[in-house]
């Protein structure tokens, strides 16, 4: 079976890429660490040109006065443009990185460019003030065989590529890899099963999974706990490990009981983050990446030959049909909401037959 994402027509807009991770040694850091320091002041500049309203072009004249090459400049008013969306005017840029927009007409990327060698990933960064800066990135061998097909398509003006150096801990690469061409090459075949639908509610604390059938009868229902991750000073990266590891098991599980179609709310319909009286609610909330805990689960499931189903989570948390869902089946509001986020996966499915 061949896995598909189904949703609104700008769902697919937000899992087109899946980025791989790697560290990078450059010989001369000094001058990449000089263009991010430049880069991140671009963004900067760019916040204030996009709470103004400023046009794409005119920004990029604006910010080209700060770092002078084009295709840097643009991408730091198209960043800008996003974390003013995000957070509106409350932005802090405190950290320094590069990145750069991919686009097939520039084969692939025309500020970080990769080759891919036999054990090994060279890359090279546009020094607007001078030449290339080489480096060699370390981004393991099981990725060589997709980046070598990348490259190979960007060569050929078929693909592009997004691209960012990032500084936190030592210099890092990030690879915006085509998803289709990532589930080419690390998709498992997953055996048909019986048109099960598993509706998704992912919290801060908790995993809640409800299965129906094609009739809407609740077949099973699960919760996968971590409630450790949301006490105060726990790690926020072991925070993810745990959350990602109750994702893979949820999907592992789904997969041996016959589920073929996974539902999740469409995050992205939602604006804004809604905050609470609850000091330790709030804590909850700004330490829990839920955008990002969709995006893996959503590539997991593509990846594990799952149907993923993205629908409006409008109603799903608190509607007269949700308390209605609690009261008559005796549900607690995280279970309840599963239930009803695979009810309208099940919608989506007879809409689209």
């Amino acid at each position: 079976m061949t896995s598909k994402l189904i949703g609104s027509k700008e769902a697919p807009e937000n899992f087109q890429f899946v980025t791989i991770n790697g560290k990078i040694e450059f010989g001369e850091l000094d001058k990449v660490i000089r263009i991010a320091y430049y880069y991140s002041k671009a963004v900067k500049a760019g916040i204030n040109l996009a709470l103004r309203g400023v046009s794409l072009n005119n920004a990029v004249k604006e910010l080209y006065k700060i770092i002078p090459y084009a295709f840097y400049a643009e991408t730091a008013y198209k960043q800008a443009l996003a974390l003013v969306e995000n957070n509106g005017n409350k932005v802090e840029i405190r950290k320094k990185w590069i990145a750069c927009r991919g686009s097939k007409a520039d084969k692939g990327n025309r500020g970080i460019k990769f080759h891919v060698l036999e054990d090994q990933v060279e890359v090279k960064v546009k020094d607007p003030w001078g030449k290339w800066v080489h480096g060699k990135a370390y981004l393991g061998k099981k990725y060589l065989p997709l980046l070598s097909e990348l490259e190979e398509l960007s060569q050929r003006k078929e693909e592009g590529y997004g691209a960012v150096i990032s500084f936190k801990h030592y210099p890092m690469i990030h690879l915006q890899i085509p998803l289709w061409l990532y589930l080419k090459h690390f998709s498992s075949p997953k055996p048909n099963g019986y048109s099960l639908v598993a509706g998704f509610d992912l919290n801060s604390d908790r995993l809640n999974v409800v299965v129906i059938n094609k009739d809407g009868e609740i077949i099973t229902f699960k919760t996968w706990w971590y409630s450790e991750v949301v006490s105060h000073g726990f790690p926020k990266g072991k925070a993810g490990a745990l959350r990602l590891n109750a994702l893979s098991e949820a999907l592992n599980f789904l997969s041996r009981i016959g589920v073929d179609y996974v539902a999740f709310e469409d995050l992205f319909l939602v604006r804004g983050r809604k905050f609470t009286r609850s000091m330790s609610g709030n804590r909850k909330i700004t330490r829990f990446a839920k955008k990002q805990l969709l995006i893996h689960g959503v590539i997991k499931a593509l990846r594990l030959g799952f149907n993923v189903i993205l629908v409006n989570p409008k109603g799903t948390t608190n509607s007269e049909e949700h308390e209605k869902v609690m009261r008559e089946k005796g549900f607690d509001r995280h279970t309840a909401s599963a239930y009803l986020i695979a009810l309208k996966g099940l919608k989506v499915i007879k809409n689209n037959e």
